[in-house]
């Protein structure tokens, strides 16, 4: 293989933030305005009060703020016992933080006791605008050489951009500022051995209420996420049994959601440019509400809580094969696709862009390395080849 350029986007120091990270806010904190969105009961003289007020109020930039420990919750007492979508989802908010901060701590404990040897560094931070979040990340491991595992609950407002960026079927409405909530656990695990593969998992919540432009328009709410395999080298029965655990988390609510989200998934970690997948795939879905809430939640839930043991057997299978500096620099060429991915199409990526966030937080998914090189082919026939060829024509694990 040829020369080497090495791609390092985040320093040890970056305190991450997940996709729901903004930093627009109104020089007023959003919690003392009575958003429609802490109200299923919003009336005319709310909702003149709520228009009265985004017409003065001036947009500034602003970042996130340290602080010295997490709280219990980053919603207010209020919003904790109005934020629903109806008078029987009232507690879907608390419900979801709660269940991220818990995959949060069960995550990170599984990757420390697989590591052996690198601890997670933790950063807690608000946002003035409304909530806060809990990023953690784990550098030069024994096993990892980087992990990240955040979470974030915020709301506010949200400019129009952003949630372009933020729904998948936004595309061609121009609304106005509107009011959100979202909340979210998002997580790239990148392996030092070429044979240990990548792993990115990420699961949200999204509220938005009336743009100010259209008084009187329906709130909406959904769910997205998925879990993606991203390795090196294929080994089918490592691909086999995360996409087993995939299928199994699934058919618990619906025998019809694996098929559809595996191949949402392949379609959604599609790079156009090369013709080819950033992975293996796994299962993937957005902007979804057309299930019962308590359903969606509760799949969320099972999805979130599958991603141990999907992924940790494999590690440990793996994190001590031995291998080669060829092995090596073809892992490196696979992150420089899965960079590629994050930058040019992920939503996410483009969410936080839009947003003004902090640059080191929106990239945190980076791994610390990667390589590319010009006109690169492997050889048809090799072990570098079969996972190229799997990336350009998905394949039916099980």
């Amino acid at each position: 293989m040829s020369s080497t350029t090495i791609f390092s986007p985040s320093s040890p120091s970056s305190s991450p933030l997940t996709r729901f990270s903004f930093s627009h806010k109104p020089s007023l904190p959003l919690d003392h305005i009575h958003f429609p969105s802490h109200s299923s009961n919003f009336n005319n003289n709310n909702s003149l009060l709520l228009r009265k007020n985004l017409r003065t109020m001036a947009v500034s930039i602003e970042k996130e703020t340290p602080i010295a420990e997490r709280p219990d919750s980053f919603l207010t007492a209020y919003d904790k016992a109005t934020g629903g979508i109806s008078s029987g989802s009232s507690s879907v908010r608390a419900r979801f933080e709660k269940m991220i901060r818990d995959a949060q701590d069960s995550v990170c404990d599984a990757i420390e006791k697989a590591d052996g040897a690198g601890n997670f560094k933790e950063d807690v931070w608000s946002r003035p605008g409304g909530g806060g979040g809990i990023s953690r990340v784990l550098q030069d491991g024994a096993v990892w050489e980087k992990a990240g595992v955040n979470v974030s609950v915020v709301y506010g407002i949200m400019p129009p951009d952003a949630y372009r960026a933020a729904k998948a079927s936004a595309a061609h409405q121009k609304p106005g500022e509107i009011p959100f909530f979202a909340a979210g656990i998002s997580s790239v695990l990148h392996p030092k051995n070429p044979f240990a593969p990548t792993l990115h998992f990420n699961y949200r919540y999204f509220e938005t209420d009336a743009p100010k432009d259209a008084p009187g328009a329906p709130r909406q709410w959904w769910f997205g996420g998925g879990t993606d395999l991203t390795p090196s080298y294929i080994f089918e029965e490592d691909v086999k049994h995360f996409h087993s655990e995939q299928k199994k988390a699934c058919d618990k609510f619906d025998p019809s959601f694996y098929p559809r989200f595996k191949k949402w998934c392949d379609d959604y970690f599609y790079i156009k440019h090369r013709n080819e997948r950033r992975g293996l795939g796994g299962i993937f879905f957005d902007d979804l509400n057309d299930y019962d809430q308590e359903m969606l939640l509760s799949f969320a839930t099972e999805c979130a809580n599958s991603v141990i043991p999907a992924y940790i057997p494999i590690i440990e299978r793996r994190k001590d094969t031995p291998f080669t500096e060829q092995h090596k620099a073809w892992q490196q060429l696979r992150r420089g696709r899965y960079v590629e991915f994050n930058l040019v199409y992920d939503r996410g990526t483009t969410f936080g862009l839009k947003t003004g966030g902090r640059i080191e937080s929106i990239l945190v998914s980076l791994p610390l390395t990667a390589r590319w090189e010009y006109d690169h082919k492997p050889e048809e026939g090799s072990e570098e080849w079969k996972l190229l060829d799997a990336c350009i024509n998905p394949r039916e694990w099980i």
